[in-house]
């Protein structure tokens, strides 16, 4: 029983100095100023009604995406939702100094037949 403690409070303090390591580490990172990096972020836009042509949508959205992230690197996807209603999925790179992406969403619901856009996804590239 006494041996078994003992291995607990050496585990303990095994753990204890890799957190107090990582904690080291990240303080250097964000104290060195160069916390800022690349975010992936995916869009999720609707369209008004099914019968909509989600090409023109994607190919106006793929232009806006463009001129806001100034990256080449975009993924498409449609995908079904219900009732013959798909949406059209768009991941880009994004610099993350540009802060949040609500000024693209706003443009992007401005194209014609598009219902609303939505961030689904956002995560930061480490690295």
């Amino acid at each position: 029983m006494e041996s078994t403690r003992l291995l607990d409070v050496a585990n303990a303090e095994r753990l204890l100095l890799n957190i107090n390591a990582l904690n080291a580490a990240l303080r250097a990172l964000t104290d060195s100023g160069d916390n800022m990096g690349t975010a992936i972020v995916t869009l999720r836009i609707m369209p008004e009604t099914p019968d909509i042509d989600l090409k023109k949508i994607e190919e106006e959205a793929l232009k806006l995406i463009s001129e806001f992230s100034d990256e080449r690197q975009k993924k498409v996807s449609v995908e079904p939702i219900a009732f013959g209603l798909k949406s059209v999925n768009i991941t880009f790179l994004m610099d993350e100094a540009k802060g949040d992406t609500e000024p693209l969403e706003k443009q992007l619901t401005e194209i014609e037949g598009v219902n609303s856009v939505e961030c689904i996804d956002v995560r930061r590239i480490i690295g």
